[in-house]
């Protein structure tokens, strides 16, 4: 009788383990997995997100706008691309979710007088979760693209670990 209540006393321990185990991979999990590949339902919203707000100025493949680089005569750049051929991928999570959510106008300050920006502000218009899901689709733009032997979305995600996004506001 001991020996079966000792057998099934190792059998709950070894399950609890085991689910603790699983539960702490979960919590610990690496953000650099934001850039893997997004549930179909998430990829959706997010892509929706993008075609209603985004492509008209970014393009619909994320493409930018010609000579992105070259000012407009009121000094604001064109939009860049957000396809991993531009910069977007420089910046972290929680900065590029203060742009789509404040727009432009974040950069604007007495110590980058020269630098103006046309991104409009989206915070109004966007859920917290609609700017996640659409910076998430942008990401998945990226595809394969590699800077310095690392894929770019991975090196965004180092990036964003010390600049995540923000969380979800009560």
């Amino acid at each position: 009788m001991s020996k079966t209540i000792y057998a099934a006393g190792a059998t709950i321990l070894t399950c609890l383990l085991v689910i603790i185990l699983f539960s702490a991979c979960g919590q610990g999990a690496d953000r650099r997995q934001q850039g893997a590949v997004l549930p179909n339902s998430v990829a959706s919203q997010g892509e929706s997100i993008f075609r209603a707000n985004c492509a008209v100025c970014h393009g619909a493949q994320g493409q930018g706008q010609p000579n992105w680089r070259i000012r407009n005569p009121n000094g604001t750049l064109p939009p860049p691309p957000l396809n991993g051929d531009g910069h977007t991928w420089h910046h972290s999570d929680g900065l590029l979710y203060q742009i789509v959510s404040q727009g432009g106008a974040i950069f604007q300050s007495p110590a980058q007088p020269k630098f103006k920006s046309g991104m409009p502000a989206f915070g109004q218009q966007l859920s917290h979760q609609e700017v996640i899901a659409a910076l998430n689709y942008i990401k998945t733009l990226w595809g394969d693209k590699m800077f310095q032997g690392r894929l770019k979305r991975e090196s965004q995600a180092i990036l964003s670990e010390s600049d995540p996004f923000p969380e979800i506001e009560n």
